[in-house]
């Protein structure tokens, strides 16, 4: 099939190059040049595990290109995917000002029937606005199908060529036979692909973002309540995820969630709830919750350091907002460096993927490393954001040996509590009470 992918960001990017993995032709258009450009000589502009092999394979072999020129972009197109930004307005709803740009110039340049798909992650009723956005200037038949992506950074590969499933909200026959057979490869292990209509298929990405949001949200209450009780949240999380109603992933208690997606959406239904008169408390509580729990060790740091964190040197082990990508969109390590600098402490700080993307947001304010035993030299504390799989087993002799004191804020909860005794550190961490 000839596809046409619109945005090139981590939806669109992966979903093109996995849909050309399959067989199909794929121009993926944006209207960023120089980012094109990079794109057309074999340079991916983010970093997403196994990307760069599938990417390149299917460039160099014709099934993949890239495009500023939306005409063009759309030429021999049987399926227009709209994967463009959604960002957050000022009152927290989603702003759909991309998204509906690029449908009334679609309308203008269409010229066979077109099948347009909302890929990004949209308010429930944004079809309906779509297919009118469409219709203005529209000289041939088409439809707008909702097709909400699921995708994980970090394994957003694995996820859109095995799916869990695959939701698909139209009311159209036609359109519905195109996007099955588009997607039927996909799911050959059997996993299905659920049909229904275009306002249930906006709702289900929402509510299956805000569903995990809560859950995580609700491990981080227990996690703070736990210690004041003595009890400990591994053994809590254990005990509960071996349930099969409640499930062992999304349990892990931490220094909250962030990235691209679990903010952004939450917050975008809360605001829908909102405009028809709902009244979603628990989305409000999580909202609340889980920006109070960004900078959960920031209190717990003052207290050891007397209230005074001027002049102390704070080692940073993690920048993104999750292992295995270099996304730091509302990503706790922001906002616990900003509490740090203003507290009048120094940072040195390394992460894998996402010390350039740091670097673009604030600048020269924070020290920059090569590893991550660098941050390490001369540091009175250390403080773990991200759980990267490098910070998992460190090398506990060269970290005593490079920092002042032995003294650990975790916000991963990475290390064993006994081990961490044994070897003398000074050791917190999220829901777990031996300390030292």
């Amino acid at each position: 099939m000839h596809l046409t992918v619109v945005g090139t960001g981590y939806v669109g990017l992966v979903s093109g190059t996995c849909f050309a993995e399959m067989g199909n032709h794929v121009t993926c258009v944006d209207i960023d040049e120089r980012k094109v450009e990079m794109m057309r000589n074999g340079e991916i502009p983010i970093y997403e595990p196994d990307l760069d092999v599938l990417f390149e394979r299917n460039l160099r072999q014709g099934r993949l290109s890239f495009t500023t020129d939306l005409a063009e972009g759309i030429k021999d197109a049987e399926v227009v995917f709209l994967a463009l930004p959604t960002p957050p307005g000022e009152d927290g709803s989603a702003d759909l000002k991309y998204v509906l740009g690029v449908a009334e110039e679609l309308g203008r340049i269409m010229d066979n029937y077109t099948v347009i798909v909302d890929k990004s992650t949209v308010p429930v009723g944004t079809a309906d606005k779509v297919h009118a956005a469409i219709a203005k200037n529209a000289s041939v038949e088409f439809d707008v199908v909702s097709n909400p992506e699921f995708l994980r950074e970090g394994v957003a590969v694995d996820d859109f060529l095995k799916p869990d499933r695959v939701v698909i909200g139209t009311s159209s026959e036609r359109a519905q036979k195109i996007m099955e057979k588009l997607y039927k490869p996909f799911v050959r292990q059997g996993n299905p692909i659920i049909f229904m209509d275009e306002r249930s298929a906006e709702m289900t990405k929402y509510a299956a973002n805000s569903f995990l949001a809560t859950k995580i949200t609700f491990m981080n209450e227990i996690a703070n309540l736990c210690e004041l009780l003595g009890a400990d949240v591994d053994n809590v999380r254990r005990g509960i995820g071996t349930d099969n109603r409640i499930g062992k992933r999304f349990l892990f208690a931490g220094i909250g969630y962030g990235g691209s997606c679990f903010p952004k959406d939450v917050q975008a239904l809360e605001k829908t709830s909102q405009e028809n008169n709902f009244d979603f408390q628990i989305l409000r509580a999580v909202m609340a919750v889980n920006e109070g729990q960004k900078t959960v060790l920031f209190p717990k740091m003052m207290q050891y350091f007397g209230n005074d964190l001027s002049g102390k040197k704070i080692a940073v082990w993690g920048l993104a907002f999750k292992p295995n990508t270099d996304d730091i969109r509302e990503a706790p390590s922001l906002y616990m460096i900003n509490k740090l600098l203003e507290a009048g402490a120094t940072v040195s700080a390394f992460d894998p993927e996402a010390m350039d993307n740091v670097k673009g947001v604030i600048g020269d304010k924070i020290e920059y490393c090569k590893n991550q035993y660098e941050t390490l030299d001369d540091a009175d504390a250390l403080l773990i954001v991200t759980e990267w799989s490098v910070f998992r087993t460190p090398e506990f002799g060269e970290i005593e040996k490079r920092m002042k004191s032995k003294i650990i804020f975790d916000g991963r909860n990475l290390y064993d509590l006994d081990e961490m005794e044994e070897l003398g550190y000074t050791y917190y961490s999220i829901g777990r009470t031996k300390i030292n």
